[in-house]
């Protein structure tokens, strides 16, 4: 089994942070593979940091677990709910991370990822609720 996080981090202004990641086409929540040793909040709160400057002001809310049958049949993802941080800074774009910026929800990039689009549907609009990313 693999195993990843993503944080859904929402602004004052109910905007939702996205990256876009130099190695593949689209927009997604900020995230990524836990390390051997690191628990789910460690990793969230290490790839806040590395992919938006962001810095957690509470504990994160564990909004569910999906199976990501896209990946592999083996791959889940945690996904955090976020609404008390702080930037660090503005982001400079590195190597991984081209972008990282707040869109509003009812003008989402254009590559904004199926998967991502349903889960703000999911949490931030009400929408319906699948078991899958």
């Amino acid at each position: 089994m693999t195993l990843g996080v993503r944080g859904l981090v929402v602004d004052e202004q109910g905007r939702a942070l996205l990256v876009r990641h130099t190695y593949v086409e689209g927009y997604y929540l900020p995230g990524g593979g836990v390390e051997p040793g690191e628990t789910l909040e460690e990793a969230l709160t290490r790839e806040l940091m590395e992919e938006g400057n962001v810095l957690l002001e509470q504990p994160a809310a564990l909004h569910k677990v999906y199976l990501n049958r896209s990946a592999s049949p083996r791959d889940h993802v945690a996904l955090f709910v976020i609404r008390q941080f702080r930037q660090t800074g503005p982001y400079v774009p590195n190597r991984e991370i081209a972008e990282a910026a707040f869109f509003p929800l009812d003008a989402l990039p254009d590559g904004a990822t199926n998967a991502t689009r349903a889960r703000l549907n999911e949490i931030l609009q009400g929408g319906p609720t699948s078991p899958y990313w």
